[in-house]
């Protein structure tokens, strides 16, 4: 089934919204129309996440702008600015009589003519400008008018002034659109896994990202687009050096290889790397002097990868809660080695989230959902992997933004206080932030992706599989680089063995206990590949066969970094880090929702009590369906959080809010012997309450989880006295709740440190 976009939205268990994208477009704002518009031809355009980021945020900059440019205290961001050293000229325009008509024409031309420039080479371009020509002609706007002469007061001229601004800063922004986005200078390393044939012979080091190949040439991305060529290149791996727009200079780190540099932005460092026993295999990059002490972590982060992939089989009569009574609030992330054991659970799957005990917004426990783990964990895969007729990540979270905004009790508060926004100024402000926020997320995350160019599960785990075990030295095929031997999940072929093939020639291999692969169906329809033990070498992801793994190294994880930067910005935006009500769903109905094989075997329904859950949900995604394993995921949420809380308050110093307004993203270093001042005892209570400050406005984030490790609140926001800027939390939950007496821990970030301590809440 080609998947669309439904959600609903439940409030105590009873249906309260559901929808289709672009079902309900006359009763939107001109901002959120076009918005539709850019989604729908996302999802008939080449699986680009980093094109489409920057798309979101360029249409954002046109819509946001031209509506700044008639507001009394807003400012615009490119319209008369120069920004990453191109001058968007503006002389004044003065305000017209009917505002209304002004933003329809303004924003459309602005848009129609971005997006047709942006979209021209899109396979679906046939489709998506007949949408684009459609809605201009409802509008009664005419698509031959071309002028930009905006000196008489025309809206539409300055419309079409905007969008060839924002097309001429497009092209200079470092993305390299006049070549369709290629790389200049990244080569790989590796030569491709022709994924069809057994192991991977030919790669010269694991640790390395892979192009992959089908001898045929049959690819297709994750939009379902047929791609030519036998392997596919690396997708944006020079996108570091793109313009950003919140990310700093204080941010990045500047890497060079081979006479290129390559900039990464809240760069955590390497990954783990594998030990091979090869000399002259490690040599490619300089930070290579730690491959023995991550060498375990390496091997065990790929293991799970193959563990949970024994968990998608529905027929296994394993069954879970997977309501936010059960999942979700995993609480802190993990920062070592011993704490990513912890943090994921290798066995059963899933992480620490212990979930929710009451909904906050009705006071009413969350309904149980029981369904299969394997369903659970299959539509999780899919649904989240942005397969056909999907908007990619980025895009994937302007359309939970727009269901969002749809919904009744959402109030369109901007943080959540003061006055109710008109839909338009909610629409642009929102997009501006979120499209600012999935840009940065993307450079991010690609220019580490192009710079530490990280390995693959398919690669490493058949690579590591050719060598052979690396448990136990009395055993056959022991090398210190091979797979970890898990009993009932990687065993060793024996002769009695099913696999051991008619002239034994497989006995001694590695064999999986995992999802079987595409090889076990043949009508998609009906059967189902299941779990078994198979040959490691013949490992493959939970993924369309014809696709595999998305054309671009893994660390780190672009959808973790996409995902917790949009939900940081989501929480923010809203005022409440819980969707409206408390619960967001998305339903996939039996039989009727996986691509590539049959399912889910019940009805089920994904749900989330807060945007972090999604976010949450997003990077677990991604190790069931084989994409990546937890080293990419961690960094890349840690990575996403400043960058969303980067964005949204650069955004907000645009929008002139009186209250709220920061126009800072960064402000330099704090001594490395300071100690966070304490103004109030602990123990302390809600009277007395308890501060934290700092000697100047740094980018801060006030967290308290229980003594479950689950968050109970989040700040962002302080006081600014003369020298410092103090952070106060008075022992309430962020529903304004008093939590009970006990023991709490706070995480303090500021700028790139964080400092933790004990807290004692007495009543």
């Amino acid at each position: 089934m080609a998947k669309q976009m439904r959600y609903s939205l439940y409030l105590s268990g009873i249906l309260v919204l559901s929808f289709v994208n672009d079902a309900r477009t006359a009763e939107h704002s001109i901002a959120r129309r076009w918005n539709e518009a850019l989604l729908a031809a996302v999802r008939k355009d080449f699986a680009r996440p980093t094109v489409h980021a920057r798309n979101l945020f360029h249409a954002s900059i046109a819509l946001y702008d031209l509506w700044a440019i008639f507001d009394e205290k807003a400012e615009t961001y490119l319209l008369g600015k120069t920004v990453g050293g191109f001058n968007c000229g503006f002389d004044g325009i003065s305000v017209p009589d009917d505002l209304d008509q002004a933003y329809t024409e303004a924003m459309s031309y602005a848009a129609y003519n971005l997006l047709v420039g942006r979209f021209s080479e899109s396979p679906g371009i046939g489709v998506s400008l007949a949408r684009f020509d459609a809605l201009m002609d409802s509008l009664g706007l005419d698509t031959t008018f071309q002028s930009v002469d905006y000196s008489s007061g025309s809206p539409a001229a300055l419309g079409n002034h905007m969008a060839r601004c924002v097309i001429d800063f497009g092209l200079q922004d470092g993305a390299n659109e006049r070549q369709r986005y290629q790389n200049r200078f990244y080569t790989s390393f590796n030569p491709a896994l022709i994924a069809t044939t057994p192991g991977n012979p030919k790669i010269i080091d694991p640790n390395f990202w892979q192009p992959l190949a089908f001898a045929d040439g049959n690819f297709v991305d994750q939009s379902g687009n047929a791609l030519p060529g036998e392997a596919l290149p690396f997708l944006g791996a020079e996108w570091g050096k793109v313009v950003p727009f919140a990310l700093s200079r204080d941010d990045l780190t500047i890497h060079e290889r081979g006479g290129y540099e390559y900039w990464g932005y809240h760069d955590p460092g390497p990954p783990p790397h594998l030990d091979t026993g090869r000399a002259g295999a490690q040599a490619r990059h300089r930070y290579r002097s730690s491959y023995r002490e991550a060498s375990e972590e390496f091997k065990w982060g790929f293991a799970l990868v193959s563990v949970w992939s024994a968990h998608l089989d529905p027929s296994d009569g394993i069954v879970w809660d997977i309501s936010p009574a059960s999942l979700g609030n995993s609480g802190a992330l993990p920062g070592s080695f011993e704490e990513y054991r912890d943090f994921y659970k290798l066995f059963e799957g899933g992480d620490t989230g212990a979930g929710y005990e009451v909904n906050p917004h009705t006071g009413q426990p969350y309904v149980a959902q029981i369904v299969p783990r394997a369903d659970y964990a299959r539509v999780l895969a899919e649904f989240w992997a942005d397969g056909p007729d999907s908007e990619t990540p980025p895009g994937h979270w302007f359309s939970i933004l727009n269901y969002v905004s749809d919904h009744p009790l959402s109030t369109k508060r901007f943080r959540g206080a003061g006055a109710r926004l008109d839909a338009i100024e909610w629409d642009v402000k929102a997009y501006f932030a979120l499209g600012g926020a999935v840009h940065d997320a993307a450079i991010a995350a690609w220019g580490l992706k192009g710079w530490y160019d990280y390995v693959r599960p398919i690669s490493a785990i058949r690579w590591m599989a050719d060598a052979g075990q690396s448990s136990d030295p009395e055993r056959p095929r022991f090398h210190q680089a091979g797979l970890p031997l898990i009993d009932g999940y990687i065993e060793l072929v024996d002769h009695d063995d099913v696999l051991a093939g008619e002239d034994a020639e497989h006995v001694g291999k590695v064999k999986l206990y995992a999802w079987r692969g595409p090889g076990e169906i043949v009508n998609p329809a009906s059967d189902v590949a299941g779990v078994g033990w198979i040959l490691a070498e013949n490992w493959w992801p939970y993924q369309r066969p014809n696709f595999i793994t998305p054309p671009f190294a893994g660390y780190v994880s672009g959808h973790s970094t996409f995902s917790r930067a949009a939900a940081e910005v989501m929480g923010l935006l809203t005022g409440d880090e819980f969707f409206p009500g408390g619960l967001g769903e998305f339903s996939a109905a039996k039989k009727d929702f996986l691509v590539f094989e049959a399912g889910p075997s019940v009805d089920l329904t994904l749900q989330w009590a807060t945007y972090r859950d999604a976010a949450d949900q997003t990077s677990l995604s991604r190790i069931w369906g084989g994409i990546h394993p937890p080293a990419d995921d961690i960094p890349g949420r840690i990575i996403g959080e400043r960058v969303g809380i980067d964005a949204f308050r650069l955004a907000e110093g645009y929008f002139g809010s009186p209250d709220t307004a920061v126009r800072i993203s960064r402000v330099g270093e704090l001594p490395e012997n300071f100690e966070l001042e304490q103004n109030a005892p602990n123990p302390f209570n809600s009277s007395t309450s308890i501060s934290f400050s700092l000697p100047h406005s740094a980018l801060t984030e006030l967290t308290i989880f229980n003594t479950l490790s689950q968050r109970v609140v989040t700040l962002l926001e302080g006081v600014r006295h003369p020298g410092t800027y103090v952070l106060t939390w008075d022992g309430r939950n962020h529903t304004g709740e008093l939590l009970p007496t006990g023991v709490y821990f706070s995480r303090l970030r500021f700028g790139d440190r964080i400092q933790t301590r004990k807290l004692l809440l007495l009543r």
